[in-house]
């Protein structure tokens, strides 16, 4: 097995390591939940050790109006920095080795299927879900009591709708009774979004994850990095074949798609591709 499908399954493992949803107890509430995990996970699944950062960011967001000064600055350095240490130390490398999601896409894609690359333009929708439902809807749209929404979490996240929805009725029946129009809505998402991940490789990533692209805006300034010689590179494009985001990794090495799972690296013949680590 390769050494980033035995982390992958590891991260997975770490991710969703509490097991007392097993004897009865329906969430972990100890001090792991008080830390982000770097990939994609739902804190609100049964099995869930640590809290979702974008949920963290949301709820940020959806509180700063009526936080007290001190308290907002505090929750902002608490927030920004998990976001700061993982993007700085990996980027986007988060994606393609520990984001238990992006995992999931992965082995999806190798169930025979239709297959289809859709138009890379349509990369530029995460854009809009980080904009509009992590950012603005969070922070313009309140109650009464000033209290925005995570509207990301609550009515597009397929993760939450599989793990926490779903992980929920399978542990828990009793939650049956709450099943309404959002959690149908959800579900229609999470079969589409599931769908598509098995017509082109990490479609929710490219496409969709806001998460992703957070993390994308670190590549070129991460520890972590690809460098390409290209006084060695023949053009062969063997790198291009291999590369699950479907970038030229020559021209696009650290670019806001790269995922940083060094397949590229490891199919260039000409040793042109190396990693890097700058600190």
């Amino acid at each position: 097995m390769e050494k980033r499908r035995i982390v992958q399954i590891a991260s997975f493992l770490i991710h969703n390591g509490y097991l007392g949803v097993v004897t009865g107890s329906i969430l972990y509430r100890g001090l792991l939940k008080g830390v982000c995990a770097p990939g994609l996970n739902c804190a609100s699944c049964p099995f869930a050790l640590f809290a979702c950062p974008l949920g963290i960011l949301q709820n940020f967001i959806s509180f700063f109006r009526i936080l007290p000064f001190s308290a907002l600055i505090s929750t902002f350095f608490y927030t920004s920095a998990f976001f700061l240490i993982y993007g700085l130390l990996f980027g986007r490398a988060i994606c393609g080795w520990l984001c238990p999601f992006g995992f999931l896409q992965e082995l999806l894609y190798k169930i025979p299927f239709y297959k289809k690359n859709f138009p890379r333009i349509l990369r530029y929708i995460k854009y809009f879900f980080l904009i509009f439902f992590v950012i603005l809807l969070p922070a313009l749209i309140t109650n009464e009591l000033g209290y925005g929404e995570p509207w990301f979490c609550k009515y597009i996240c397929p993760v939450g709708t599989l793990e926490a929805g779903y992980g929920m009725l399978l542990f828990q029946r009793k939650f049956v009774s709450l099943i309404g129009t959002v959690f149908y809505f959800k579900t229609f998402l999470l079969v589409l979004i599931l769908t598509l991940c098995l017509i082109e490789e990490r479609f929710f990533c490219k496409y969709l994850c806001p998460l992703g692209l957070i993390y994308g805006f670190f590549n070129k300034i991460s520890f972590l990095r690809i460098k390409v010689k290209k006084s060695l590179c023949k053009n062969c494009k063997n790198c291009i074949g291999v590369c699950p985001q479907k970038i030229d990794p020559v021209e696009e090495a650290d670019s806001t798609e790269c995922i940083k799972c060094f397949k590229c690296k490891d199919v260039c013949s000409k040793k042109a591709i190396i990693l890097k680590i700058e600190l």
